[in-house]
């Protein structure tokens, strides 16, 4: 266990950057390390604790860095190892923690070790690195089993020399690593302290949920359904959520405790609770994101359930929920509340042919919810971007396409660009202060003008409810509902109400602390406020 001088994190806000999308710093079009660094200080003045970077290894970037080719550098297009450190350092100046992104499940097609076991022969050590497998049918010629990748299409592809497949969850060029192989583990665990040497204080986990495959490989039972993720109370799918999974946890969280208490955050969407509750026992993993939350859209029943849920479960295996309204893989809260859309952790995104969202309804109910999210205990994941009450760039065109779900469908899913488009920084500058290049990486909506820091009256209410969050340990509070119709609860003293209803309500009784629409005398539709006395 870990001693409380150690246990930051229990009650922690982390921001999560989006390296390539977050700052630019020298005119390419791609944001990079020396860009964050710049503006390190602007996010540690918002209030938060740590910042999580999503990859920037060296990558083809046929996934935006999610298909690594080298665990041990940074891809040119962010910058040096020494940028990197000298970010590091930048942070610990500024008293902000530091996670990458751990990405174990598979690499890029790239990568050396998957091109030695292209060039050997099955069954050798670099073959056995990878899950390959010979196919079905008289000679081979189909696919071993059913699986589909998560981001369309079939989740095998057959190379030409020996003619077997190789398993891809992922795009066909994010191979997946064959974790039942103890050389895999000995690796990943080399990497981690690579960059723990370097300063890292943590790792966000990339899908380890899959990071076993069930013994045989045996067909999916419910195919049809493969993109929509976990079904509550079916049999596990044969390539999530395999039981040998835990002990490879207890491995990685012995690797980051041995190093100084060193964080670990899994990003699996794991249900019922109680069952993700299991991946945050004492020896595995810190913190699993509660896609549950997310995943509520906003509707009462489901959110109250949701918290009762998450307290219970988590706090029985001694751990707290992680709660998040936004990352890099879905539609961001102010278009997904202000629209029918109703997927958030599916990668199908918002598109131009799409009914587009009323950002300005969105931005109502989104402000709200981060009030409730702020002030309930455990601890909070913020998306680059959230603080200036971004919505999605909802009208990239197909030339500008960017995510490989948008390819592999045809079109039919648009994916998750336009939760990535650079985020702005100054008004009446290129590319709204992102970028001096001619063109970026993913296009800016022109109405990101309206959304720079200065002014920002979101940006202002995040800062506000971040101070009053510490100021009154909300994270590391005691939870308990209040009597009564509305929707509202108490925390260390502090009451928290959400009007749910369509018509405005008399504003209860109390001291306002803040209120996510500034009413004083009658509670809004979609509005948050906390109370004290």
């Amino acid at each position: 266990m870990d001693s409380s001088l150690e246990q930051w994190w229990r009650d922690a806000v982390i921001y999560q950057i989006y390296p390539k999308s977050f700052r630019d710093s020298n005119g390419d079009g791609f944001g990079d390390l020396r860009g964050l660094s710049d503006k390190l200080g602007e996010i540690a003045k918002l209030g938060v604790d740590g910042i999580w970077l999503s990859p920037f290894y060296p990558s083809p970037q046929k996934d935006s860095g999610y298909d690594v080719s080298d665990y041990y550098g940074v891809d040119p297009i962010f910058g040096t190892l020494d940028d990197f450190s000298e970010m590091v350092e930048t942070a610990h100046n500024l008293n902000l923690k530091v996670l990458l992104d751990l990405v174990p499940n598979h690499t890029s097609d790239q990568h050396p070790w998957f091109q030695n076991a292209l060039n050997s022969e099955p069954g050798s050590d670099a073959r056995e690195m990878y899950l390959f497998a010979n196919g079905a049918g008289v000679d081979g010629e189909l696919p071993p089993n059913n699986w589909q990748s998560m981001f369309g299409g079939p989740a095998w592809t057959r190379e030409s020399k020996h003619g077997q497949w190789y398993c891809h969850l992922f795009d066909t060029s994010q191979p997946d690593l064959n974790w039942r192989n103890p050389a895999v583990l000995n690796e990943i665990q080399k990497v981690m302290q690579f960059w723990f040497d370097l300063g890292a204080d943590g790792f966000r986990v990339d899908q380890p949920h899959a990071l076993v495959k069930a013994e045989g490989l045996p067909d999916h039972p419910y195919v049809e359904r493969a993109g929509s993720g976990y079904i509550e109370g079916e049999i596990d799918p044969p390539m999530w959520f395999q039981p040998e999974v835990h002990d490879i946890l207890r491995k990685l969280r012995k690797t980051a405790d041995q190093a100084g208490g060193k964080v670990l955050c899994g990003e699996s969407y794991v249900l019922p609770l109680s069952k993700m509750a299991q991946w945050l026992r004492p020896d595995e993993l810190h913190q699993n994101f509660n896609f549950r939350f997310l995943d509520a859209n906003w509707i009462e029943d489901s959110i109250r359930e949701t918290i009762d849920e998450s307290l219970e479960a988590f706090s029985a295996v001694g751990s707290q929920s992680t709660w998040a309204l936004n990352n890099h893989d879905v539609v961001r809260a102010v278009s997904r509340f202000g629209s029918a859309y109703s997927r958030p952790t599916q990668s199908d995104g918002i598109g131009p042919e799409d009914v587009q969202p009323d950002n300005e309804l969105g931005n109502k109910k989104a402000m709200g919810a981060t009030l409730v999210m702020l002030s309930l205990p455990g601890n909070c994941y913020l998306y680059q971007g959230e603080e200036l009450g971004l919505p999605d760039h909802t009208t990239i065109a197909p030339e500008h396409r960017q995510d490989p779900t948008f390819f592999r469908t045809g079109g039919i899913r648009v994916g998750r660009d336009g939760a990535r488009a650079p985020i702005p920084w100054e008004k009446g500058e290129k590319n709204f202060g992102f970028s001096t290049a001619k063109t970026t990486w993913l296009p800016q909506p022109a109405e990101y003008e309206n959304y720079v820091r200065s002014g920002n009256k979101t940006l202002e209410l995040y800062r506000s409810a971040l101070l009053l969050r510490k100021k009154y340990s909300l994270g590391a509070g005691s939870f308990s509902w209040l009597d009564g119709e509305l929707f509202g609860y108490e925390n260390n003293g502090v009451r928290v109400y959400h009007n749910f209803s369509e018509g405005e309500i008399p504003m209860p009784e109390g001291e306002i602390l803040i209120s996510s629409q500034g009413s004083t005398q009658t509670l809004q539709p979609n509005e948050t406020v906390w109370l004290v006395g």
